[in-house]
């Protein structure tokens, strides 16, 4: 059984409405209904509870690859640099103009190659997963003999 109720609703809340139920198909009625129905409903704060905690577990995992990421993208630099330090002398004062134009040039292509990663959509987490994904279950192999 079924009562009629009738109720004064703002303009734009009224507009709301109709634009709504005119989207999904629906009668007002059956969106005031259910929008009343949740809204009443002595589990309706544990839903929006549950869909808060979902939504901050989610957050929270980003947070923990994006930390990751920035750990392995920290590592990855400081490892270059300590190893860049030890194996490249210092060049003479007569060397340097050359060093220094080949070096303007060589960045330009890395600035290009990186261009062009990016565009792909390519990363170095990435890559760096599918590189050490074979390692992940035997271990690493050594290739001396």
């Amino acid at each position: 059984m079924r009562i009629k109720q009738t109720y004064r609703l703002p303009a734009d809340l009224a507009g709301q409405l109709d634009d709504y139920a005119s989207r999904k198909r629906i009668s007002r009625a059956i969106v005031v209904e259910t929008a009343l129905a949740s809204f009443l409903s002595p589990d309706g704060p544990d839903r929006l509870e549950a869909a808060l905690a979902r939504r901050l577990d989610r957050f929270g995992r980003q947070i923990e690859r994006l930390e990751r990421h920035a750990a392995i993208t920290n590592e990855t630099l400081a490892l270059f640099v300590r190893f860049w330090l030890t194996h490249n002398p210092p060049l003479p004062d007569t060397a340097q103009a050359a060093a220094q134009a080949k070096g303007n040039e060589r960045f330009q292509g890395f600035i290009e190659t990186l261009g062009r990663r990016l565009a792909r959509g390519m990363t170095f987490a990435d890559e760096l997963a599918r590189d050490i994904a074979p390692f992940a279950d035997t271990g690493p192999q050594s290739t001396r003999e």
